[in-house]
């Protein structure tokens, strides 16, 4: 049997988690020559969107933010790695030579394993994948576990300032395996943010973020407002376009993202 070849797609995991693909780092590295979102973006080749979604994932469970706005940049200014980046950049491409030289020498010997297949293993490490079209991605920590009824009200430990809450099923708790201090994934979808700008507005929702906006793109009905928080992660909102004429938003505002502990839904690694 003539052997088959592994081609290394690495998944590299910070300390919380977080999965880098090769997509991303190529836009990493793309940032990190070009000074510019827009030219690192056709370079990769990503939309201009899709480059903002990934920077903004990466930038939301990292430990540290990799991609900075910068002032008086290249036409203006720019975007660029932070030191925290480039060392992921370069534990990545260490990893990625590494591994692919394993894999190699698995491919080698595959001729020497009787009733392998090669094909079901594929399908089976792709079923495994975790993605999600949530712009909101989080990472944290579980602090407390409420019981209510048939329902738990979950807290979770974002960073030194934010903290959030997600009600959930008994059963989900279970099925997660959730309990204090263990590692969970949370996801808002942008159409269940909210935005204030006024921080004496009087809120029956339990969860919201204060940041800056730092970015607006808006549409013929509806426009996507971010928020970046004071640990850098962003927060997405997608709002109607007459709301945010009608608010008014400018990049450097300070709003606050609220949204309900029902719209979040909790993820952990088996």
């Amino acid at each position: 049997m003539t052997f088959s070849r592994f081609l290394a797609r690495l998944s590299l995991d910070t300390e919380v988690g977080t999965a880098f693909s090769d997509t991303r780092i190529r836009l990493l590295e793309a940032i990190e020559r070009e000074g510019s979102i827009n030219r690192a973006a056709k370079t990769v080749p990503l939309s201009y969107k899709s480059a903002w979604d990934a920077i903004d994932t990466m930038n939301n469970l990292a430990a540290e933010p990799l991609v900075v706005r910068v002032a008086n940049g290249r036409q203006g200014g720019g975007t660029r790695l932070t030191d925290y980046g480039r060392r992921i950049v370069a534990i990545y491409r260490l990893l990625e030579i590494e591994c692919q030289s394993a894999l190699d020498r698995l491919s080698e010997r595959l001729d020497e394993i009787t009733g392998s297949d090669i094909q079901s293993f594929q399908h089976l490490m792709h079923s495994m994948s975790l993605k999600s079209s949530a712009c909101n991605q989080f990472a944290g920590i579980v602090t407390d576990l409420r019981a209510d009824g048939v329902d738990y009200e979950v807290h979770i430990r974002l960073d030194a300032k934010n903290k959030i809450a997600a009600i959930i099923t008994k059963a989900s708790v279970e099925n997660l395996e959730l309990a204090i201090g263990k590692e969970i994934f949370a996801w808002i979808k942008s159409s269940s943010v909210m935005l204030i700008t006024e921080r004496s507005f009087k809120l029956t929702a339990s969860n919201v973020l204060w940041g800056e906006v730092t970015k607006i793109q808006q549409g013929p009905l509806t426009s996507e407002v971010t928020l970046t928080l004071p640990s850098g992660h962003p927060v997405v909102c997608v709002i109607s376009t007459e709301s945010c004429k009608t608010m008014s938003f400018v990049p450097g505002q300070e709003a606050g993202a609220f949204f309900s502990p029902s719209s979040v839904i909790l993820a952990a690694y088996g």
